[in-house]
């Protein structure tokens, strides 16, 4: 009799043993799933996030570019006005403008060897 007891005891731990390895299975593809799926809706948020943060610097370096040009309308030698000016410029590619910026500071402060150099440069990478 305890042979037949035995065999129900193992028969018992092998059924809970299977039921154990397929919840740990499903278990497991629900948590990869879900990852998945987490990673992948997040792609195309991530992309529009990147867009927005762009065109926000964009146009957070227009206005003010604009606010330093106002200034310079009431004060045309503010230095910090056309240094800051002439960096908006820069970073929204109108090297034109930042060249005529910084001409026009050399020739304010002919004494400023870095306003000299930064011209060049500017003046090179127009050239390539």
């Amino acid at each position: 009799m305890s042979s037949s007891g035995d065999d129900y005891i193992i028969s018992r731990q092998k059924k809970i043993e299977r039921k154990k390895r397929i919840l740990t299975v499903v278990g497991l593809a629900s948590f990869v799933g879900s990852t998945v799926f987490g990673v992948i809706s997040g792609i195309p948020q991530a992309h529009q996030q990147a867009q927005k943060k762009n065109v926000s610097i964009e146009s957070s370096l227009q206005e003010k570019a604009r606010g330093y040009e106002l200034v310079l309308q009431r004060e045309p030698n503010n230095q910090e006005a056309l240094e800051k000016l002439a960096i908006a410029k820069l970073n929204l590619k109108d090297t034109k403008g930042a060249i005529e910026i910084m001409e026009k500071l050399v020739k304010l402060h002919p004494d400023r060897q870095d306003y000299k150099t930064v011209l060049e440069q500017v003046k090179k990478q127009q050239v390539k």
